[in-house]
C-alpha cells in the first residue's frame, strides 16, 4: 500500500502543466511533526467463567440427610362418628393411635440451565402408625417427592456474589395412608417440615458462593486486559494499546457446571507506530454498573504509514524506465533526460517536498544542456472512504544546483509529460489495502499476551483523508469488530 500511494503521488507530480511558478527558494523546509492518533473507545465481551462442582457438593454436605422425623402418641387416627342403626344411633369411639416415621433425601444433583441453577434432592417418606385402638399394630405409608432448589445468583457492587433460593417439590405420591376405610393425610405437615430446609439453605448459600472467588476472576480479568498488541508485525509495526475504564454486568448463562458471567470491559485502544510502547499501569477494579449496551465491539485505528526513504527507489525505478523514450516540450522538440536521484519529504502545511535531479539535452541542441534539482511540493487528497490518491495545488517550488535551469523547467512543465507518467504509475490501491485487512484480521483472531487471550474478528473499515507529515504519508484507516477477552489460566 505504501509504495502504490507514493506511485499515485509521483504520477501527480509529473502533471505540472498550469502549475505556479514561484521565486526560486531551493528546497522546502522540512516537517518534523507526527500523527495525532485520537484513542478510540471499544466495549468488549469479558466472559468470566466460575465452576459451580463445589457449590453443589457443598451445599449437598449442609442439608442433612434426615430432614425431619415425626414421632406424635396418642392422635386420633380415626374420628368418632354416628351409625344408623334404624331402630337407634350409636356412636362409635374415635381411634386413638401413635405416628412415627422419618422424612429422608437423596443425593442431589445439580443441572444449570440459562439462568437457573437447580438442585434436585429427592424425599422419600415414611410413616407408621402404632397400636390403632387396640385394634391393628402398624399401618405403614410410604410417600415420594421431588425436591428442586432454584438459585438466581446476582452481583453486589463490590462484585461479592448474592443469591436467593426457591424450593419447588411435586408429591409423585403424597403421604397419606388408608385403613378400617379412612384416609390420613400428612401432605401439610410435610410442607411445614420443608420450610426450615429451605431457610437452612439460604442462610448457607451466601457463604458458599464466595467461595467461587468470583470476584477474584473478574480482578484477574480486568488487571489482565491493561496491555499492548501488535497489529502488523512490521512495514511498518503497529501496535493498540488497550486501557480500561470500566466493567460492566450484563448477568450471566449457564453451561454445563460452569457459570459464565457476561461482562463488558469498556476501554480506550491507542495506536502508535514503530517502538512497542509500554503497557499502561492496571487500577483498582471498579465498582459493578450494569451493561448498558451489547458488548462484543471493539474499535481501533489503523495508520497505513508510507515511509518517506522507502518511497523515493520506486520513484526512480518509474522515472528511469520513463527515461527510455524522449520527452516532447513544445517549441523545444524532442528533449532526453537522465534520471539521477530523488528525493521525498515532508514540509510544512500538510506538504510533500519532492526532489528530482536529472540532466537534460534537447535533440536539436538549440538549448544548452541542463542539470540539477528541481523541487515541487503538493497537498496529498482523497475522498472519504476511497483509496484512489491524488494531489492539489502542485507548484515548483525552486532548483538547487542547477544549471541550464531553462530547459529543466521546460521539461517539468511540460504538458505532454504528465499524462504519460501519470497513465503508468497512477494506480488504485484496493487490493493492497485489503491485503493488509486480512493481514491485520489473522494478527488479532487469537492473541495471547501473558494469562490475556484476545479473539477478535473484523466486520467493517472506513479510510480517511490521505495526510503528510514529518514522520511520513499515511491513510488513516478505522476498523470495527467483534471482540472477547478472557484470562487463560
Amino acid at each position: 500500500m505504501p509504495r502504490a500511494l507514493l506511485v499515485s503521488a509521483l504520477a501527480a507530480t509529473v502533471m505540472l502543466a498550469g502549475c505556479n511558478r514561484q521565486t526560486n527558494q531551493g528546497a522546502p523546509p522540512r516537517a518534523h511533526d507526527a500523527f495525532k492518533i485520537a484513542p478510540q473507545p471499544s466495549l468488549v465481551t469479558v466472559p468470566v467463567r466460575a465452576d459451580l462442582t463445589e457449590l453443589a457438593a457443598a451445599l449437598d454436605r449442609q442439608v442433612p440427610r434426615t430432614l425431619w422425623t415425626i414421632d406424635k402418641p396418642d392422635q386420633t387416627c380415626v374420628a368418632a362418628k354416628q351409625v344408623d342403626l334404624g331402630i337407634a344411633k350409636v356412636k362409635t369411639p374415635a381411634l386413638k393411635c401413635s405416628i412415627v416415621g422419618e422424612v429422608t433425601r437423596g443425593p442431589m444433583e445439580f443441572a444449570g440451565k440459562g439462568k437457573d441453577i437447580i438442585l434436585t434432592m429427592p424425599l422419600h417418606a415414611v410413616v407408621h402408625a402404632d397400636d390403632i385402638g387396640g385394634l391393628l399394630k402398624r399401618e405403614t405409608a410410604t410417600a415420594d417427592a421431588t425436591a428442586r432448589a432454584v438459585i438466581h445468583i446476582d452481583l453486589n457492587p463490590d462484585w461479592s456474589p448474592r443469591g436467593t433460593v426457591k424450593i419447588h417439590y411435586d408429591w409423585t405420591n403424597t403421604p397419606h395412608m388408608e385403613f378400617l376405610g379412612q384416609r390420613i393425610d400428612f401432605t401439610e405437615q410435610a410442607e411445614q417440615k420443608l420450610a426450615p430446609v429451605i431457610a437452612k439453605l439460604e442462610r448457607e448459600l451466601p457463604g458458599q458462593l464466595g467461595k467461587l472467588q468470583v470476584r477474584r476472576q473478574v480482578e484477574r480479568a480486568w488487571n489482565a486486559s491493561f496491555t499492548t498488541l501488535s497489529l502488523n508485525r512490521d512495514n511498518p509495526p503497529v501496535w493498540m494499546r488497550v486501557t480500561p475504564t470500566e466493567l460492566q454486568y450484563g448477568g450471566y448463562e449457564l453451561n454445563g457446571k460452569s457459570m459464565v458471567l457476561r461482562l463488558g470491559l469498556r476501554a480506550t485502544t491507542e495506536s502508535f507506530v514503530g517502538i512497542r510502547p509500554a503497557d499502561p499501569k492496571p487500577s483498582p477494579l471498579p465498582p459493578l454498573k450494569p451493561l448498558a449496551t451489547q458488548a462484543g465491539k471493539l474499535s481501533f485505528f489503523i495508520p497505513v504509514v508510507a515511509d518517506y526513504k522507502v518511497l523515493e527507489p520506486v520513484l526512480m525505478r518509474a522515472l528511469v524506465k520513463r527515461s527510455a523514450r524522449p520527452f516532447e516540450v513544445p517549441g523545444v522538440g524532442p528533449v532526453r533526460a537522465q534520471f539521477h536521484g530523488a528525493t521525498i519529504y515532508g514540509t510544512t502545511g500538510g506538504r510533500i517536498a519532492v526532489g528530482v535531479n536529472f540532466t537534460a539535452r534537447d535533440d536539436a541542441g538549440r538549448i544548452g544542456p541542463t542539470k540539477g534539482t528541481v523541487w515541487m511540493t503538493g497537498v496529498p487528497t482523497n475522498a472519504d472512504n476511497s483509496r484512489r490518491v491524488g494531489f492539489d495545488n502542485f507548484e515548483v517550488s525552486g532548483t538547487t544546483d542547477m544549471t541550464g535551469g531553462d530547459l529543466a523547467l521546460r521539461l517539468v512543465n511540460a504538458g505532454g509529460v504528465g499524462p504519460v507518467i501519470a497513465a503508468a504509475l497512477a494506480q488504485n490501491f484496493q487490493k493492497d489495502y485489503d491485503k493488509l485487512l486480512g493481514k491485520i484480521g489473522r494478527a488479532i483472531e487469537e492473541k495471547r499476551e501473558g494469562q490475556l487471550v484476545i479473539r477478535a474478528q473484523l466486520t467493517n473499515s472506513r479510510t480517511g483523508r490521505i495526510k503528510a507529515a514529518g514522520q511520513g504519508l499515511y491513510l488513516p484507516v478505522w476498523a470495527e469488530g467483534t471482540a472477547s477477552i478472557a484470562v487463560d489460566k
